[in-house]
């Protein structure tokens, strides 16, 4: 099946199921897709009960302000085209050609312009949930959007909401469980004009956007309180929910990933030349065997790790 989305929302018998995890994916790693398909095979099942088309899908961004440069968007697609190859997880352009700064808000804006009968759910790490009264207009994409946040349990990144949502991270193999007292703390975590929004279960993302019948519309006609359904803000009784899935995550990132290819890089560029092309091919190898000797292989695709060989990427000169 293809794994790009971009087309205009088809017509459907029901409301789709769409989730959106957004980052720079600069690289794309294992980290991006286990969270991508944890929330896709926790939805699955609720979607086919319900008879619903599901759609999960990364939304690469053109670029963090808060970097001088990125890797060139034609590669970072490719790469995501490569990692999610055989996987039912959709790569969706809409942010990746837009000049930067891109804010999330608007991005969700557009997605509910583009849906508005869809189930929208964007999701994030709790680090970038805390933070939500600090991003641009942040403490609204409830307004458009449900959110499932996950317990990002650290980071190192600043955002202020341009398209830095659960970036680089993984779910945890050593610790899946969270106590009652883990979840209670969770909640405090939120800024607090959004912790009413809480719910303890993902069905609540789920409940249809207004669906009014045509004598509801024309008996509110004259109600000033009734919804517009003409207006961006979508936001009704349904609408809103967040969901924190407590299952403790690890911050990995794509910049260790970029600055472990540069430690690679110099070690290799400081042997002879024989050595550094042996050097070369085993750590190609270690990589498609998905051996322990590169730390680069638990996290890297092997189409992803060859492309960026074969394209120079990330300073990794030794395969020049």
């Amino acid at each position: 099946m293809p794994n790009t989305s971009n087309s205009p929302q088809e017509k459907t018998p029901t409301p789709a199921i769409r989730a959106y995890l957004g980052g720079s994916f600069d690289p794309v790693h294992n980290g991006h897709l286990e969270v991508a398909m944890s929330v896709y095979q926790h939805l699955l099942p609720i979607a086919t009960r319900l008879q619903r088309t599901l759609h999960v899908s990364l939304l690469p961004n053109a670029r963090s302000p808060f970097k001088t440069q990125s890797t060139d968007p034609n590669h970072r697609l490719a790469m995501l085209k490569l990692a999610t190859e055989n996987m039912p997880i959709q790569i969706n352009e809409m942010e990746l050609w837009q000049a930067p700064p891109v804010y999330t808000i608007d991005s969700v804006r557009t997605l509910r312009q583009q849906y508005p009968n869809d189930s929208l759910i964007f999701i994030m790490g709790m680090d970038s949930a805390h933070s939500l009264d600090k991003w641009k207009d942040g403490l609204r994409l409830t307004d458009h959007v449900n959110l499932w946040v996950f317990n990002r349990q650290s980071s190192t990144d600043v955002s202020d909401g341009i398209s830095n949502k659960l970036s680089d991270s993984i779910i945890s193999s050593k610790n899946n469980t969270a106590t009652t007292q883990d979840v209670s703390f969770l909640k405090t975590q939120l800024p607090l004009a959004l912790q009413a929004h809480i719910t303890d279960s993902p069905i609540e993302l789920l409940t249809p956007t207004i669906q009014c019948s045509s004598d509801s519309l024309n008996s509110n006609s004259t109600n000033p309180t009734s919804p517009d359904l003409n207006s961006p803000d979508l936001k009704n009784a349904n609408q809103g929910r967040i969901y924190i899935d407590s299952r403790p995550i690890t911050a990995v990132s794509s910049t260790q990933i970029r600055e472990q290819l540069q430690r690679i890089d110099d070690q290799t560029n400081k042997m002879p030349v024989a050595e550094r092309q042996i050097a070369s091919i085993a750590s190609i190898n270690d990589i498609i065997s998905n051996t322990e000797s590169n730390p680069l292989a638990k996290w890297l695709n092997p189409a992803v790790y060859q492309y960026i060989i074969a394209h120079q990427l990330y300073s990794a000169a030794q395969f020049r």
